[in-house]
């Protein structure tokens, strides 16, 4: 079992078709290609795939009608349209009809490879299932899907919150540590809500700098800034009847946390540069791993728009305070990721379990999965022992104690560097520290991945798309 997404290609021009399937290799992707739109309708009839990548000018049809018929069999799957010069204002007009993106002709790998991931991504999200446990019975065993597990108190509260809130209009704030599953409850909110079978976006606030977030949300006019050739429409006009999730909303700037309660509120906008006022109508689930009473205390988040996110809480608890919930996900994971890796698993060692349970979890459900799937990469048996677990799980031994030192002597670094950023006036101390740190760390874990964007992006726990914006923004050499 592989995690390839499928991408559908639908050109008369050879050339491409085959520079597609060379920019994208197995079997991180699976290219299929169609040179007409009658070949791309039996394709897509038939493959069912994941996001689509069409030209405009094809010998038996309008990309533009081709469009409508792909979105009347699925308006789930992403469409990003192929322009000739020229033509950009009739792919605008397209994408304002839903389309996902477009590029122009002729174009490099580096220009649509990030544009393809993003699509990927965001097909991902609208259309693998998030479960509910009542709900695991209804589908295939080997259908992909991300189930909800937990039994614990807190976790049956989360799965009558999402029966409760799903089918209403509302717009719902999920509060939760780093990797306690924020992404699958605003899957679910969607696929269980009456827009499931209308657009859904996802933009993460803090991998994108406040200049670009702000013309990805809401769009721009041609000449609107340095750059800006053509205009470009925003996500809340693409999403219009449709869902946009917002993760990490606590990292959004105060600039920009104006201007999005302003469209809440109004339920309009104008695109960067525009005067004309677009109305909108967008379901909004957003989601932060901040503590957002904080935020408002010390006047990073405003509390008017935490009013207007917080129509319906949803808050997830860490995996250290689920109770007996982590032996029966760690054997679900073992089972799941065991048919995954082709490896043979029967049972999990009572002094492993042990391991298991005394550890602190700071990454949660999601470095559970990680710590699983490379024990299961060790292992040598089918029963897995202490031994198997990766070098350093849990260590509390005295050997630990030069990298501790190690750590606050670059924590104290880090902060004189902080108070000298702040003594020197600075107003953008925390994206800048956040650059510095990425820059190292995205440039190891590249280095140590070979290169390997989804290996890298899976280490991370970030998004191929979220990846590529960060070593676009940062100029970080990965060659």
């Amino acid at each position: 079992m592989t995690n390839s997404q499928t991408l559908l290609v639908i050109d008369d021009d050879p050339l491409i078709l085959q520079c597609m399937r060379l920019c994208l290799p197995e079997p991180d992707y699976h290219v299929v290609t169609a040179e007409s739109a009658g070949q791309a309708i039996s394709a897509f009839r038939s493959g069912q795939p994941d996001a689509v990548l069409l030209d405009i000018q094809l010998p038996d049809q309008s990309g533009l009608a081709l469009i409508h018929e792909i979105r009347e069999l699925d308006g789930r799957v992403p469409v990003i349209l192929m322009t000739g010069h020229g033509t950009s204002e009739t792919a605008i007009a397209a994408m304002s009809g839903g389309a996902f993106d477009y590029v122009t002709k002729p174009f490099e790998p580096d220009e649509i490879l990030p544009v393809i991931d993003a699509a990927l991504e965001t097909s991902r999200m609208a259309r693998k299932p998030a479960i509910l446990p009542s709900e695991k019975e209804r589908l295939s065993s080997e259908k992909p899907s991300d189930q909800m597990m937990g039994e614990c108190p807190e976790m049956v509260e989360v799965f009558r919150s999402i029966g409760r809130v799903a089918s209403r209009d509302t717009a719902v704030l999920i509060l939760g540590e780093t990797g306690t599953g924020k992404e699958v409850v605003a899957r679910a909110l969607y696929q269980h809500s009456s827009r499931h079978n209308h657009v859904f976006h996802a933009i993460n606030c803090a991998a994108i700098p406040e200049a670009l977030l702000e013309s990805e949300l809401f769009g721009h006019e041609k000449g609107a800034f340095t750059g800006a050739e053509q205009r470009r429409i925003g996500k809340f006009e693409i999403c219009n009847g449709g869902t946009l999730f917002l993760d990490e909303i606590g990292d959004m700037t105060p600039v920009m946390q104006t201007k999005l309660l302003r469209v809440l509120q109004e339920k309009e906008f104008e695109r960067v540069g525009g005067s004309k006022t677009i109305k909108t109508d967008v379901r909004i689930i957003a989601a932060t791993n901040r503590d957002l009473d904080s935020a408002m205390a010390d006047g990073s988040f405003r509390s008017d728009l935490f009013y207007r996110l917080n129509e319906f809480t949803i808050s997830l608890p860490p995996l250290r305070e689920r109770g007996q919930d982590l032996p029966k996900m760690a054997e679900h994971f073992f089972h799941l990721f065991s048919r995954q890796l082709k490896k043979d698993f029967v049972s999990i060692a009572p002094e492993t379990m042990q391991r298991l349970l005394a550890h602190d979890w700071p990454g949660n459900v999601r470095e559970l999965q990680g710590i699983i799937k490379q024990t299961l990469l060790k292992a040598s048996g089918p029963v897995i022992l202490p031994s198997f677990l990766p070098s350093g799980f849990g260590a509390t031994s005295p050997a630990s104690a030069p990298a501790e030192t190690s750590t606050q002597d670059w924590q104290d670094g880090l902060a004189k560097e902080i108070r000298r950023r702040f003594a020197e006036g600075s107003f953008t101390i925390g994206n800048d520290i956040h650059d510095d740190v990425d820059r190292i760390l995205i440039a190891e874990v590249m280095k140590s991945s070979g290169n390997n964007i989804s290996e890298a992006s899976n280490r991370l726990g970030i998004s191929r798309p979220t990846l590529r914006s960060r070593i676009n923004h940062l100029r970080i050499d990965v060659s």
